[in-house]
């Protein structure tokens, strides 16, 4: 009988030390018994972050939206950026869930917490936590080597972007989430990392707000330099209404910027991109200094 309880307890232990474990974007720890095979998104982001860590073909679920890369576009939706339909995703037999915290309610946040499925929260506030997520994630679905070269290949590009901007100029932006309702993003959202990797200031990092809407009255009396905004994928673009104010810098100097929104609203792996994209943008603006109005 001793011996059948030594040989328990030592399975226990071997099952214990194959268990995978990581930490999510709230601290909570995830703890999986073998990599994930079933794999449900519940976030574009999130999405783009499991296939660069190579685990797009582990994924059988995510919500609408979720349209990159293309391979994604046909994977069987369980839901939208309101609402999760519980059932459909409970029929696809996930081992893992990707979830954003402003995406489901609450209420179904919890509903799925009471399910038992392993959840992993991402919601990266610093560009360097993509990397990491990607990491984390490669560990979760087992793929750890593929996620280990898109690591590298984002940490090198990271890299040389703080070489060469960080240092620049400093150049005052209003970064424009949308024009109706006037809002946009402070210090604690992953935007304002990328407006500081290349030098700028966000002239509303230190509102108490993570989304705050703010006056057309507020922005002229701020006068930034510059005005970035996601670019539309359809329809006139939402910067067009400044020019109106052609007393302001931004206007004056020709410095209003529109960069493929989901290259910098997404806190997936592509904004890596929209900041190189976005750095280079800020140094033009540096360049007109000199020139005449």
């Amino acid at each position: 009988m001793k011996r059948l309880i030594l040989l328990f307890a030592l399975f226990a232990a071997c099952c214990a030390d194959a268990a995978i474990s990581v930490q999510d974007d709230t601290g909570t720890t995830v703890t999986l018994t073998q990599p994930a095979r079933r794999i449900v998104s519940l976030a574009p982001h999130a999405t783009e972050l499991l296939f660069a860590a190579g685990a797009g073909d582990s994924i059988v679920g995510t919500v609408s939206c979720s349209d990159y890369p293309a391979a994604a576009k046909s994977i069987p939706r369980v839901g939208d950026n309101r609402q999760v339909d519980i059932e459909r995703l409970i029929a696809t037999k996930p081992d893992l869930l990707v979830v954003w915290r402003h995406n489901a309610s609450l209420r179904q946040t919890e509903q799925l917490r009471a399910l038992g499925i392993p959840m992993f929260y991402s919601e990266p506030h610093k560009l360097d936590d993509i990397p990491e997520t990607l990491q984390k994630l490669g560990r979760l679905a087992g793929t750890e080597e593929r996620a280990q070269r898109s690591v590298d290949e984002l940490r090198r590009t990271l890299f040389d972007l703080r070489a060469r901007f960080a240092r620049r100029p400093a150049v005052r932006v209003f970064y424009q989430v949308w024009d109706k309702p006037l809002y946009t993003l402070n210090e604690s959202h992953i935007v304002n990392a990328a407006i500081r990797l290349c030098g700028g200031e966000n002239i509303y990092a230190k509102l108490p707000v993570p989304a705050p809407t703010v006056t057309i009255e507020s922005v002229l009396q701020e006068d930034p330099e510059a005005i970035v905004s996601g670019d539309r994928k359809d329809g006139p673009s939402g910067l067009e209404h400044w020019k109106k104010y052609a007393r302001m810098t931004a206007v004056r100097r020709n410095n209003l910027i529109s960069i493929d929104g989901d290259l910098l609203n997404r806190p997936g792996p592509r904004i890596v991109n929209g900041a190189a994209v976005l750095c280079e943008r800020l140094e033009q603006v540096r360049a007109r200094r000199g020139e005449k109005p």
